[in-house]
């Protein structure tokens, strides 16, 4: 039991109050005032009266939002500029080939094996970081091979798979737009963000 907190009733109440902060944390905003939450919370669960108006609130909400508005646009220009920036340098390497569509990619291993198709379904090894080389995501690293569609990956996947006859491992260089674009995915990978991928094409299934 806590020292903090001894009953039963306690340690629930405190359960929800730590739910809530967690939620709070992943979407909160600069400047947030833990003190007013608290005070916020009381009065709404004692019924009384909003020590803030109505109007107060609204226009409070409205530039709390344009502010985060800003700033998440800020980032994305940021990111865009950060990974093209980081592609335009890596093109001048040595051993990089340049798609039509801007997907640079260099080839680690050449396999002699069949080519898939766009309609073909793949086993694959593949790890993948941000430019920074941070990663985000490792079939290598949980030890377990990935099955998909062709048709069913990222445009970049998409596109180098239908280069890569089965044994090829290549390093591909993936600008936003064949990746996951102005939108990112989830929490996991920011909007605009340029990816690094090494990908073994294991078989064709």
């Amino acid at each position: 039991m806590s020292d903090l907190f001894s009953t039963m009733e306690q340690h629930a109440s405190y359960g929800v109050g730590r739910q809530m902060g967690e939620q709070l944390a992943s979407n909160s905003f600069e400047g947030i005032d833990i003190p007013a939450v608290q005070a916020g919370l009381a009065d709404a669960f004692a019924g009384k009266e909003s020590a803030v108006s109505m109007e107060e609130l609204q226009v409070a909400f409205t530039e709390i939002s344009r502010r985060l508005q800003e700033a998440q646009e800020a980032a994305a220009e940021a990111a865009a500029a950060e990974g093209d920036t980081f592609l335009a340098e890596n093109a001048k390497r040595d051993g990089i080939t340049i798609t039509e569509s801007g997907l640079q990619y260099e080839v680690l291993v050449q396999g002699d094996g069949e080519t898939p198709t766009y309609d073909s379904t793949v086993r694959t090894h593949y790890h993948g970081t941000f430019i920074s080389g941070d990663v985000f995501d490792s079939s290598v690293a949980r030890g377990q091979p990935a099955e998909f569609p062709v048709s069913g990956v990222i445009a970049g996947w998409t596109e180098a798979l239908q280069l890569m006859p089965v044994g090829t491992k290549l390093k591909l260089y993936v600008p936003h737009h064949l990746a996951y674009g102005e939108r990112g995915a989830g929490a996991s990978i920011p909007p605009y963000s340029a990816l690094v991928f090494e990908v073994e094409l294991l078989e064709i299934i």
